[in-house]
């Protein structure tokens, strides 16, 4: 290849990766702008936190259901990708356990305005919810079963199980200002433990 075509590829490669990290600087501005101000907030909000013009906001997603969904995936995408990070990173499993259900608290309670696009209604419901239970519970059964390796938690936990007894515990969070939705979350998982015997190792 001589030197004009090393160049145009060069040059379209660096377009591909320019446009890449448009669209990711545009999906956690929407996030944050959505997190704010609803769904429905003007799209000329997300293209100010993002730095760009409409025009961009517009070329990468046409329809405002494109950009909501594109958003919930992104942030699914997050909460999947912490769980393996902080397993390797925390003390033990179950300290990783418990930093990871504190990332789902604030992606079911934080996020609520999403919660619009997963309405049996709307369309794309079915598609977008396999996609949450499809990223999310494996991670959350590897979290359980590294914790009840170590002896930290009780054994035959499923992540199904504890993602939708921790959903429940968020319903109407941000409608009470009384409840505490962390709080009982956490009342949850310190419930996950195994009790310790009097020379403080934990029971068979």
């Amino acid at each position: 290849m001589d030197d004009s075509g090393q160049s145009t590829g060069s040059a379209a490669g660096s377009r591909r990766k320019d446009a890449r990290r448009n669209k990711q600087t545009l999906l956690d501005a929407a996030a944050a702008v959505f997190v704010a101000s609803g769904v429905e907030a003007p799209v000329r909000d997300i293209a100010a936190r993002a730095g760009v013009g409409m025009g961009t906001v517009y070329r990468h997603f046409p329809t405002r259901a494109d950009l909501i969904i594109a958003v919930y995936r992104h942030q699914v995408d997050a909460c999947a990708a912490a769980g393996p990070a902080l397993l390797a990173s925390s003390a033990t499993p179950y300290a990783a356990l418990e930093r990871w259900i504190n990332l789902f608290v604030d992606f079911l309670v934080t996020k609520h305005g999403l919660a619009g696009v997963l309405q049996p209604d709307n369309a794309g419901f079915d598609t977008l919810h396999a996609y949450f239970l499809d990223r999310l519970v494996p991670v959350c059964d590897e979290l359980l079963d590294a914790a009840a390796d170590r002896g930290e938690i009780r054994p035959g936990l499923d992540g199904i199980q504890l993602m939708r007894a921790v959903g429940n515990l968020c319903i109407g969070a941000g409608s009470d200002p009384r409840y505490d939705a962390r709080r009982m979350v956490g009342i949850l998982v310190a419930g996950l433990r195994r009790p310790e015997r009097s020379d403080g190792g934990p029971t068979a």
